[in-house]
């Protein structure tokens, strides 16, 4: 079955071998083969637990989250008041961390205080409950309010409380939502001791209207919308660390061209590093936002180069036969960067220096694609159909790799043709897109695989890119 060509990477792999591609992603033809020896001989990826934070055994926080109790006779309390408690418990059920008690074993009672709250009530079965979310929610002068508090229920009175919030925003659903994402953050670090990414936004690229611009979604898949209107195709977006400018590839008149969008100003702003050439494409930022790396066929095949994040200092950094693509910073020291090469026939993971000394091969095999690094610099995770060729079972899968020891995680198991993972800023989940049938769209996941959602069910989303912060 013949891959299906996505990107002009595509047109070089088909000549050569399509009679065994089933789908190209962003790799140029293999101009030469050369072997990597890292240390004394080649890495092999293994099979085996890994530390990803989440499967180490620990029982989840049992938390309630109670209804919000209305105050006042405005009519858009009771509608805002439904928006923030959905959401709320959303935001608490998607962190991983807690096992939610269910709205059938919660008490009946909304209580809007901390003198209002019968703790031992929430701590009894069926609630059981370690800690419960509960508060109060008004409108009036157009003027969202919200009380929030989280107790604890071995506690009693004033020692009981864990954290108490007070939010004052224009009365809409958009800032309703907001309000739970801030509470339910708040929340997620005072128990968990992690941050959360209820504020968190996924940039990914979508065809919905007419030709593939940037869209922009909460982490969630809400308020879904178009952020460049360029009218041509606009691919492989990520966002800047301070979350101001989008780096993405988009083709024009001169070819492929690695471009740059200004979310404060809503408009393109002169990246000059990303013309030169047909083929410049892959932007990725460094995590002090001063750098971006990315892929360039300016010199012949495709390179890693690097630029600040205005275009200046420019310079290449792999040498050896490649195409080289698809590079990707390890967000915790900036040292290193992970990229895609094809130097050894079919495209495979490797690490190198920043620099582009000591470039070591990760992946043992098959098509390796579409590297992100986790935040605390540990972990990779990868497109990877393993058994790939002619005839080969199985497909594109998501895993995670620990560079330290070389052991390998798989997170999706064939659930149609996975591929383009990005980790969130809490090291605990990624978001992918996913290909079934005719049909590509967002999904996330824990880091161990568990609890995939769905996050977009219209046109054909790709490519998501989830927000630093």
């Amino acid at each position: 079955m013949l891959r299906t060509s996505t990107t002009p990477h595509d047109a070089f792999f088909r000549g050569r071998i399509a009679h065994s591609m089933k789908r190209i992603v962003e790799v140029l033809p293999v101009l030469a083969l050369t072997s990597i020896l890292i240390s004394s001989g080649r890495l092999l990826a293994q099979q085996g637990q890994i530390n990803t934070g989440i499967n180490q055994g620990q029982q989840n926080i049992r938390l309630a989250a109670a209804d919000f109790k209305p105050v006042g006779a405005d009519p858009q309390t009771l509608v805002l008041k439904a928006v923030f408690d959905a959401t709320l418990l959303n935001d608490l059920n998607n962190a991983g961390i807690f096992d939610m008690v269910s709205k059938s074993m919660s008490p009946q009672a909304m209580p809007g205080s901390p003198q209002e709250i019968n703790l031992a009530q929430w701590a009894a079965a069926p609630a059981s409950a370690t800690a419960v979310a509960f508060g109060a929610l008004s409108v009036s002068s157009g003027r969202l309010v919200v009380y929030g508090w989280l107790d604890s229920t071995a506690g009693t009175g004033a020692s009981a409380q864990l954290l108490g919030k007070q939010y004052n925003e224009a009365a809409n659903q958009q800032e309703a939502r907001a309000v739970a994402h801030e509470f339910a953050d708040a929340i997620i670090l005072q128990m968990g001791g992690i941050p959360g990414i209820a504020q968190t936004k996924i940039y990914f690229v979508s065809k919905r209207t007419g030709s593939k611009e940037i869209w922009a979604m909460d982490y969630d898949g809400e308020n879904q919308h178009p952020v460049t209107h360029l009218g041509n195709i606009s691919m492989a977006p990520r966002i800047s660390p301070d979350n101001s400018r989008v780096a993405f590839e988009s083709v024009g008149s001169s070819g492929w061209a690695v471009r740059m969008y200004s979310l404060d100003l809503g408009r393109l702003v002169r990246f000059a590093a990303g013309t030169g050439g047909s083929l410049n494409m892959n932007p990725a930022w460094s995590s002090d936002g001063n750098q971006i790396a990315f892929s360039s066929a300016r010199s012949g095949p495709s390179e890693i180069w690097v630029a600040s994040s205005s275009g200046g200092d420019l310079h290449k950094i792999t040498a050896l036969p490649g195409p080289n693509v698809q590079p990707c910073w390890n967000p915790k020291t900036n040292s290193q960067i992970a990229f895609v090469s094809g130097r050894t026939g079919e495209p495979q993971i490797y690490v190198m220096n920043a620099d582009g000394s000591l470039p070591q091969r990760m992946t043992d095999g098959g098509y390796a694609v579409s590297p992100s690094w986790s935040p605390n610099g540990l972990l990779l995770t990868f497109a990877w159909n393993r058994k790939y060729g002619p005839g080969a079972p199985g497909g594109n899968d998501i895993y995670i790799f620990e560079i330290a020891t070389k052991r390998w995680l798989q997170l999706t198991h064939g659930e149609g043709d996975n591929d383009y993972p990005s980790w969130a800023p809490d090291g605990r989940h990624i978001v992918f897109q996913r290909k079934s049938g005719k049909r590509t769209d967002i999904w996330s996941m824990l880091a161990d695989g568990t609890h995939q959602q769905q996050l977009t069910h219209t046109g054909n989303d790709s490519e998501p890119d989830w927000s630093w912060k």
